[in-house]
């Protein structure tokens, strides 16, 4: 159950053996079916979420009722609502299950334990958050200044495997723009 996550780690710092025995003995393993809600817009966020296997997205549905996909999360990626956690808000974003998938939770104070207890932990940690710091600046670059051709062919570039994975209207709701938008602009790529 835990061996993708070993797996995960060992590539992120020098764990010992008691160390992934005190990180798995607080982590929670839990399967979600396709579109299982694990956050709703209104509860708060109460887990750090690692996926072990399958395909998560984290979204928000706005007074139109249009959703805005803010990050997907395949194996090996980290999800969940950071600001709903610290600030014990209710979450404004909704994270579901793209595909039947396998999820590890590690509640808030057993991550903050974790952090002041294994040094590689928390090492792995302050690397992960200055690494997500850096592409949601690139995320916000890309989002203002390039066109829906070029915001497309980034995406295909960067993240090959996700663009096989969802369905189109997905990838144009994380990239801002209408799936009719996108469908001419992949359209006319195939064509070039």
């Amino acid at each position: 159950m835990f061996e993708a996550f070993r797996k995960y780690l060992s590539g992120k710092g020098t764990f010992t053996t008691h160390d992934y025995e005190l990180i798995e003995s607080v982590l929670t393993f839990k399967k979600l079916r396709k579109r299982q809600y694990f956050l709703q817009a209104g509860d708060v966020c109460q887990f750090h979420t690692f996926v072990s296997k399958g395909f998560l997205r984290y979204y928000y549905v706005d007074e139109k009722g249009q959703e805005h996909i803010m990050q997907f999360a395949p194996e090996n990626y980290w999800t969940g609502d950071r600001e709903s956690m610290y600030l014990g808000l209710p979450s404004k974003y909704n994270i579901d299950a793209v595909e039947d998938s396998e999820i590890l939770l590690l509640k808030k104070e057993d991550h903050d334990i974790m952090c002041k207890t294994i040094p590689a932990f928390n090492d792995f940690v302050s690397e992960t958050l200055k690494k997500n710091a850096a592409v949601l600046h690139e995320r916000i670059r890309i989002s203002i200044s390039l066109s829906a051709e070029e915001k497309y062919s980034y995406f295909i570039s960067k993240y090959p495997s996700i663009s096989n994975r969802v369905p189109l209207h997905m990838i144009a709701s994380y990239l801002g723009v209408s799936a009719e938008t996108l469908s001419r602009v992949r359209s006319q790529s195939v064509k070039k």
